[in-house]
């Protein structure tokens, strides 16, 4: 008879946690669409608070900077549009941390039965986020013919800060997913942190006016980079790139990333008995 050998290979257990992540897909499928469906449930108007929202937020945005601070635009940019570019990326982050925060806690009957790679919960729920993003581009798409404004070859680039948009919610949501089942104030702080971010984040207004000894200081916030990145692709024409500032939040960006994953896969294992 031969015998069987128990082979122990470093890294191998790691190897198989990504090959779950793929394995439970359809997993990761039903979650998103579960949400997506319970999000709207019971409302009267369903997926238009997706176009609301943002829209009254750059409706206000526009009279305050634009009109009453009398803030310039970037080029000939319309400033609703200087507004609502820069609230789309910023809706994004703010609503897949709101997600993120509470998608183990909402979870926690399925993380105390079920055995799936946990980080399939979180990054469901950013998907949620995302489809409201897609839903809040037609606002811009309406803006844009409203203005009559002719987009440059520049918004062939926007995927790319679309994608760096989706690392930075990934890697913060990861931090404050991880964070709210060990600390349940993070349930109250996340809201707190999305309003700040509001304010200290180039939304209602350009970057550029920000003094330039300031500016790379200013784009340790990475949604700086996100924003300004958004902006470029968009609005074309005289909007410019801080170069330096933009790489700096790019960076910030990526090592969020990284140490989300890190600090989520850490805390994984202690889940189903914290929460």
């Amino acid at each position: 008879m031969k015998s069987k050998e128990l082979i122990i290979e470093a890294g191998r257990t790691e190897r198989q946690y990504w090959k779950d992540l793929w394995k439970y897909r359809e997993l990761f499928y039903f979650l998103a669409w579960r949400d997506i469906l319970v999000r709207y449930k019971q409302t009267v108007i369903g997926m238009a608070w997706a176009l609301i929202r943002p829209f009254l937020t750059m409706v206000v945005f526009s009279v305050v900077f634009g009109q009453l601070a009398k803030l310039p635009s970037e080029g000939n940019a319309p400033y609703p549009i200087l507004v609502y570019a820069a609230m789309l990326p910023w809706q994004f982050f703010a609503g897949a941390l709101s997600e993120c925060s509470n998608s183990l806690i909402s979870n926690a009957n399925l993380l105390s039965k079920v055995y799936f790679p946990r980080l399939i919960v979180p990054t469901s729920a950013i998907i949620v986020s995302f489809v409201d993003f897609m839903i809040s581009g037609m606002i811009l798409l309406g803006l844009m013919a409203y203005y009559n404004f002719v987009p440059s070859w520049r918004i062939l680039t926007l995927p790319l800060f679309i994608l760096v948009a989706f690392a930075a919610s990934m890697g913060a949501g990861l931090w404050l997913a991880a964070l709210t089942v060990e600390y349940r104030d993070f349930r109250h702080i996340v809201p707190f942190i999305v309003q700040f971010g509001l304010y200290v984040s180039p939304v209602g207004f350009s970057s550029s006016i920000v003094p330039d000894q300031w500016r790379l200081l200013y784009s340790l916030n990475p949604m700086v980079g996100v924003i300004d990145g958004f902006r470029w692709a968009i609005l074309g024409g005289d909007s410019q790139i801080y170069f330096h500032g933009f790489a700096l939040s790019l960076a910030i960006v990526i090592f969020m990333l990284w140490s989300g994953i890190w600090y989520f896969r850490k805390m994984e294992r202690t889940f189903a008995d914290v929460i």
